[in-house]
């Protein structure tokens, strides 16, 4: 007997109330993945869009052949950077909730995404960042003070007031600026990643999104340029299981990892733990030798969690586990890279303790100089008639005139 055809509605493995369940993931044991030459055909990697590249197994030791082999001094560092990406995230949002600032997202669980690819990167190489990135702006020494007065719009902001809070750019430190319009920074990648290739140069790009960017436009749009074009980038979907409220499933995750995505295109892809600090840095340093030989793009799929709210406008209690976080099978990423410093015995629990103390009393410091440029109950206040400045090269006549009304109302 013939069924009628049916939509499907994909529907998240847990909702709140419930046992967190994980079971649809499909991991791959740390050291199994194989690691091919960067030379490879696509055909030929297929199965590591499929699998999972692992580093680190369960006791924090390095396995299998995509171990990079860092120094102790990187991994130390790694750390160091990791724990100061949380503490100015949990300052920040604890601001937000004291109305010191409108708005904030963190970054919570997915550290190693930005720190790894960061490291892994060249300083020249150009980067199109998502707002959960501000790993990236920080490695390439975007000051504290600097973002934090980018979130109070005060008159140390380089933005001067006219974006969101946590919408920021670094254009000397070559991370692009965030935009809250879903998946464009990826077709701007792809761009940039051509015309560095048209000029003879051999840096890249690199950009980031979310799993629920995946079902924008511009998204299959990159895709395609980058595999007709052979453009040199990195294009990562971070798949933090949660598009705001969204299952990951919704955006098509639920039928082939997104790291698939390019396959039909002719893109690699290369599906790996996004909580694992060592490996995240090994892929994008694969995909980044790759490009630089003139081998195209390559999508690489992190599979991480968002620990958090999707931002602070979110409760993210009225549509997940409240323990869900803690079920996560690939762990914390902070955890997991501390765990392994103390395998190696570089690091300990004190150590680690006075770090975290030390770089939440480094950012306590650097609000309290960001809060002396402006709060937005205290002055010095940015002036109105700074709004009509940056737009036009030569600013119209009639924009002079109502700056100079506005420069008078605003004298007395």
């Amino acid at each position: 007997m013939s069924q009628k055809p049916r939509i499907h509605i994909p529907h998240a493995s847990a909702r709140p109330g419930e046992k967190p369940d994980f079971s649809y993931l499909k991991l791959q044991a740390a050291g199994e993945a194989e690691r091919p030459v960067t030379g490879s055909r696509v055909a030929e990697m297929e199965p590591l869009a499929h699998g999972l590249v692992r580093v680190l197994d369960d006791n924090h030791v390095a396995q299998g052949p995509w171990d990079p082999g860092l120094s102790h001094d990187t991994l130390l560092e790694a750390l160091r950077l990791m724990v100061l990406v949380r503490q100015f995230d949990d300052r920040m949002q604890r601001m937000q909730r004291q109305g010191k600032i409108t708005f904030y997202i963190q970054s919570l669980g997915e550290e190693a995404v930005s720190i790894g690819a960061g490291l892994a990167l060249r300083p020249t190489d150009m980067l199109f960042p998502s707002y959960r990135n501000q790993g990236l702006y920080i490695m390439r020494e975007t000051g504290l003070v600097d973002m934090m007065s980018q979130c109070l719009s005060n008159t140390r902001d380089f933005c001067r007031g006219r974006q969101m809070p946590i919408f920021y750019q670094n254009a000397k430190g070559r991370v692009f600026t965030i935009s809250g319009n879903l998946a464009t920074q990826y077709p701007q990648a792809v761009g940039w990643a051509m015309g560095a290739a048209i000029k003879g140069e051999d840096d890249i790009a690199a950009s980031w999104v979310g799993d629920g960017s995946t079902a924008e436009a511009d998204f299959h749009y990159a895709l395609t340029f980058a595999a007709v074009y052979q453009a040199p980038v990195i294009l990562n979907v971070v798949n933090n299981q949660w598009a705001i409220s969204t299952f990951q499933g919704v955006a098509g995750g639920e039928r082939r990892p997104f790291a698939a995505r390019g396959l039909g295109l002719g893109v690699p892809g290369i599906r790996v733990d996004g909580n694992d600090l060592l490996a995240v840095y090994a892929v994008t340093d694969w995909a980044a030798r790759r490009a630089r030989d003139g081998g195209g793009p390559t999508l690489i799929e992190l599979v991480t969690y968002r620990g958090g709210a999707h931002s602070t406008s979110d409760d993210p209690t009225r549509y997940r586990p409240r323990d869900e976080w803690d079920a996560f099978p690939l762990g914390d990423p902070m955890a997991r890279l501390k765990g392994h410093l103390i395998a190696l015995g570089i690091w300990s629990d004190e150590q680690h303790a006075e770090l975290e103390q030390d770089l939440k009393n480094h950012v306590t410091e650097c609000w309290k100089e960001a809060c002396s440029y402006g709060t937005m109950t205290e002055g010095p206040f940015l002036g109105v008639h700074e709004m009509f400045e940056d737009v036009f090269e030569e600013m119209p006549p009639h924009l002079e005139r109502q700056q100079a009304e506005q420069l008078k109302l605003e004298d007395g």
